[in-house]
């Protein structure tokens, strides 16, 4: 048992690093494209690696299962296009220079859930848990009230769609893998129109003559794909309390990587609303300890 744990615990971890630290270099190396033509090669390499992972992992069965439910399948739409958003903000975080603002949304991730099951799904709240949404709240208003142009509103949109997108997903519980390319599957035709007007006004940088470029950009699918597998599979070897700790490996290496190897802009403002953060997560993995 505790073999596995420790397993559980390494998996989500190296997943949770890999968000952290490979996904950001490597998007942003790749951002030269364009982030609009990344999020549709993200969508499509990350479908195109789910159908190979479900052949290989015999999932075809859960996945026709899935879909012949009407109910499933509006639900996992909902949170495709919740999912869509995610990216897309994202990589535009990482091809603008927002890295530091994209670490915010992450670092508030889970405490917003927090926040969301109780408005949601009537979910128990202590003491610690509500402190620690006050504290973002009080982070944010700070960071309106004194400098609106300082809100780091690419990632409050990234973990209100993260939210949200995890809200929906509860409801349904499906199989998280295939759920995903379910999801894919929906954004694709949108992804492919959005490339066709790209392409067809010749402001497309992928090039079926430059093979090197073709490879690089599938790994966008691999990229997605490999961390999310690790981190679910943690999390049933260890569960959700352990690895809702180590998921903030992500935003701290974002962070760093932000500030010290891309040297982002970090003013006084967003230290003042960062520390407040910081606070509330400390309080926020305190009581995960305490309760699990």
């Amino acid at each position: 048992m505790n073999k596995e744990f420790n397993k559980g615990l390494l998996l989500a971890g190296f997943g949770s690093f890999w968000w952290g630290f490979f996904g950001v270099i490597y998007f942003k190396y790749i951002a030269y494209i364009g982030h609009i033509e990344l999020v549709v090669h993200r969508c499509l390499w990350t479908a195109f690696t789910l159908i190979l992972t479900t052949f290989f992992f015999s999932k075809w069965s859960i996945f026709f299962k899935i879909v012949k439910n009407k109910s499933n399948l509006f639900y996992l739409f909902i949170s495709g296009f919740l999912i869509f958003i995610n990216w897309g903000v994202w990589i535009y975080a990482i091809a603008t220079n927002r890295i530091i603002d994209a670490s915010f949304g992450y670092f508030i991730m889970p405490i917003l859930s927090v926040m969301l099951g109780y408005l949601f799904f009537k979910e128990k709240l202590n003491k610690k848990r509500v402190f620690s949404i006050l504290l973002v709240i009080l982070s944010i208003l700070f960071l309106i009230i004194v400098s609106i142009k300082s809100l780091p509103w690419v990632g409050l949109i990234v973990a209100l769609s993260w939210g949200f997108y995890n809200l929906v997903r509860k409801k349904i519980n499906v199989d998280t893998d295939v759920g995903l390319l379910i999801e894919s599957l929906f954004i694709l035709p949108f992804a492919l129109l959005a490339f066709y007007l790209i392409a067809s006004k010749g402001y497309n940088d992928f090039q079926l003559s430059d093979p090197s470029m073709m490879l690089f950009i599938y790994l966008a699918g691999p990229m997605t794909v490999i961390p999310l597998f690790l981190y679910v599979r943690g999390v049933e070897l260890c569960g959700l309390g352990p690895t809702g700790m180590i998921f903030y490996i992500t935003p701290t290496f974002q962070f760093l990587l932000g500030y010290f190897y891309y040297n982002e802009p970090f003013s006084i403002t967003k230290l003042v609303s960062f520390i407040f953060i910081w606070i509330a997560v400390i309080i926020y993995l305190k009581d995960l300890h305490e309760t699990n």
